[in-house]
């Protein structure tokens, strides 16, 4: 039976990434209410979100903590925009707790009021930098093949992913793309060690053919994110960082989804010993409850924007908005008063882990990998050849909808199902999830005659 809610929605609302005749046919889930790692629809079904909504609802659903200081924030200054010399106390207080839970040569903070605006936002700086450095044929930016960096256009164009850049004549000018880190896709016979090694020097191939003169930057995901969840080799990182020494070229690490305490660490660039030039963020940052984002820029960027630059013509119209920074500084502050990132690291990210490795026995499962609070596993027929379950990889959304009637939000991505719980989920919670995710790894088995 449609709902008055999905009546309105299937009249007159367009869904981001969504075929909406195929919604309207089905009627899109209507989310009612939420707690802690679980959501509710208008049906009563209990959901544990095994997503943090998008990969940001770090701290959990229902904290009123955020709600008062919101409410407050709205009392006193709803909004003013940081455009005519003019700044807030939210605003200030943000980007200077930012700063100090960063690496400790990026000290600066340009805010954005989501991850696509912060990757737009790293296209024009890092321009401008070059260009301020006396250098402005260096424009060429280097991604990866199935990254995801934002759906803008220059978003859309950094990131590798080609049913986006099928749509809007894309990638623009001036973006080339890399082998990405996905061992169990492409590793082939090589060791993880010398498969790093070789996607790493893919990028050293590209600078090549483009001329180290010419490329700007590369940007990379710490860990595929919506690719995947593909974590690179040991070997693959190192090898980045002495090919972008060498060439004297912008590392940019776009943090949007590991950033604020994913990994067990508050940025993955840390886990990784990565010193970027440049960190796009959001997501975690306010754990989704209002929408900001930003780029913390190191020292290095910084300073010649800031010696040499004058005016930076840049900027949007909620960039640093008082209400959202308040927001996220309390997040912030209850991320560490509560001693969540640490848990994470110490306590809750190993067990999850170490349940979710289990799944590795499940006759369709070709691989489980993760990190920290991600995960992922490969569905396939043929252990041993990687065969895919069915065509086009359908059978990820067979699992995902037993996994959503089970109770759990799982996410494909192809043949890939992902997560990436919020990071206040308790032990017995990841038991929940795997009990649901394992029951839906059976349906799916027994759907194709796996099982």
């Amino acid at each position: 039976m449609t709902s008055k809610i999905q009546a309105l929605d299937n009249k007159h609302h367009i869904h981001p990434f969504s075929d909406s005749k195929e919604l309207h046919e089905i009627n899109p889930r209507e989310i009612t209410h939420a707690e802690g790692v679980y959501i509710y629809d208008d049906k009563g079904n209990k959901l544990l979100d095994a997503m943090a909504g998008l990969w940001c609802v770090n701290i959990g659903y229902g904290r009123q903590e955020l709600v008062d200081v919101a409410t407050k924030q709205m009392s006193a200054l709803p909004y003013y925009n940081l455009f005519f010399k003019t700044t807030h106390a939210p605003a200030a207080k943000l980007a200077a707790k930012i700063a100090s839970l960063a690496p400790s040569h990026m000290n600066k903070v340009f805010f954005t009021g989501s991850g696509s605006e912060a990757n737009d936002t790293v296209f024009r700086m890092v321009r401008r930098y070059w260009d301020l450095k006396d250098k402005p044929t260096k424009k060429q930016f280097i991604s990866r093949e199935n990254a995801y960096h934002g759906s803008t256009v220059v978003g859309a164009s950094l990131g590798g992913m080609g049913y986006m850049h099928e749509q809007g004549d894309l990638p623009i000018a001036g973006i080339s793309h890399v082998e990405q880190p996905y061992f169990f896709k492409d590793g082939g016979d090589l060791t993880q060690e010398a498969f790093g090694i070789k996607a790493a020097q893919s990028l050293e191939a590209k600078i090549l053919e483009l001329g180290e003169d010419n490329v700007a930057a590369f940007i990379a995901e710490p860990f595929q994110g919506a690719g995947g969840v593909i974590i690179p080799p040991t070997s693959y990182w190192p090898e980045i960082k002495r090919i972008l020494a060498k060439y004297d070229i912008l590392l940019v690490v776009d943090e949007v989804i590991s950033g604020f305490g994913r990994t067990g660490e508050w940025f993955a660039s840390q886990y990784y010993d990565l010193e970027p030039d440049l960190m796009p963020i959001a997501k975690g940052l306010s754990s989704g409850y209002l929408p900001i984002g930003g780029v913390i820029v190191g020292d290095k960027v910084a300073e010649t924007l800031i010696d040499k630059g004058g005016d930076f013509n840049h900027g949007f119209t909620y960039s640093g908005h008082p209400v959202a920074a308040a927001v996220a500084l309390k997040n912030i502050e209850l991320l560490e008063s509560e001693g969540i990132v640490e848990r994470v690291k110490n306590e809750t990210a190993p067990y999850l882990q170490k349940r979710w490795k289990e799944l590795a026995a499940h006759p369709i499962v070709g691989e489980t990998r993760g990190l920290g609070m991600v995960a992922g596993l490969e569905l396939v027929r043929d252990k041993d050849t990687h065969e895919r379950i069915a065509p086009n990889s359908k059978a990820g959304g067979i699992c995902r909808d037993f996994s959503m009637a089970n109770g759990l939000i799982m996410r494909p991505c192809g043949d890939t199902m992902i997560i990436s719980p919020p990071l206040v989920i308790t032990k017995a919670e990841v038991d929940e999830l795997m009990e649901k995710a394992l029951k839906a790894l059976d349906e799916t088995a027994k759907h194709y005659n796996l099982m």
